[in-house]
């Protein structure tokens, strides 16, 4: 995301553009170097949920030597085990040097988890030789109840390293004790849709990144396109990817097409800098189709 398509704090985000974003297990080797050549804006090295608890220490040591000569197109994020854990520190202390992005926090259950995470990293970033405040933070934000029922707090608050909010159902499921967050038909069930509305009207009100959940059915490669659609225009700025396959549809899905370059060219030409609402094919616009018209063209690199 062009940290200029929003106002406010997303001038402060510290993150080009991020379409895609690929989950890579930390303790595979194989996965690790492939991951580089997949096309993915952003890469999220995981040392929470697909490494096993025994493997932990293992995972870190792995993918500590592979950061250390990364040299990859890709944003390079860790996911780091949550607060919780017991485990935070140590993965914080492996990988945090100089050219790692950030780190994505997981069930994270009110801002006072970005004040403590964010004291963790002024203090790891002093003895690891990056400049402070270098380390940006995505929380994913839906995967605890309490966290759901924050949101506004987090909104009015946020935190000078927070780059952007994803959300998750699988972890809210299972906390709650519940069934499959879909439908039959793939549609999430009503406490889910509320959960996604809250961090996207959340990140929006931070204007930082807005990332949308995973696509779980990684044969069904049209759905996953729909999917990604469907939450361009929603509003999301970016996609999690759990399967390769899935990275360059996500990246077209939120890559504006050149008809929509066009329009929004029109609209902005339109407008010739001072018209507060003008014509165009027949359609009155005014003020916020022009916000839109420019976000557009900023996705595509154009203003």
């Amino acid at each position: 995301m062009d940290p200029a398509m929003h106002t406010g704090k997303a001038q402060d985000n510290g993150c080009s553009r991020i379409r895609s974003l690929l989950f890579v297990p930390a303790d595979n080797p194989r996965k690790l170097q492939k991951a580089v050549t997949l096309g993915a804006d952003a890469l999220i090295f995981d040392l929470e949920d697909a490494v096993l608890p025994a493997r932990k220490c293992e995972a870190r040591t792995m993918l500590a030597e592979f950061l250390h000569g990364y040299r990859g197109p890709s944003q390079p994020w860790v996911r780091v085990n949550d607060l919780q854990s017991g485990e935070i520190l140590a993965d914080l202390g492996a990988v945090i040097r100089p050219g790692v992005a950030g780190v994505v926090l997981p069930k994270l259950r009110g801002p006072e988890d970005l004040d403590h995470l964010g004291h963790y990293l002024d203090a790891v970033e002093a003895m690891s030789g990056c400049a402070q405040g270098a380390t940006r933070v995505l929380a994913v934000c839906t995967e605890t109840p309490i966290a759901v029922l924050r949101m506004a707090e987090l909104a009015k608050k946020g935190h000078p390293r927070l780059a952007g909010l994803i959300w998750g159902a699988e972890d809210l499921s299972s906390a709650l004790g519940a069934g499959d967050p879909r439908s039959a038909g793939g549609v999430w069930q009503p406490l889910y849709e509320h959960a996604r509305a809250q961090c996207l009207l959340a990140a929006h009100a931070l204007g930082i990144e807005a990332i949308d959940t995973v696509y779980v059915d990684i044969r069904n490669g049209e759905g996953c396109r729909s999917n990604a659609v469907l939450a361009r225009r929603d509003g999301f700025t970016g996609k999690i990817a759990v399967h390769p396959d899935q990275v360059a549809i996500i990246n077209d899905a939120f890559t504006p097409k050149a008809e929509e370059i066009a329009y929004a060219q029109r609209v902005v030409d339109a407008f010739g800098g001072s018209a507060g609402a003008v014509s165009v094919d027949g359609r009155m616009l005014d003020m916020p189709h022009l916000r839109g018209a420019q976000r557009v063209l900023r996705a595509a690199g154009v203003l």
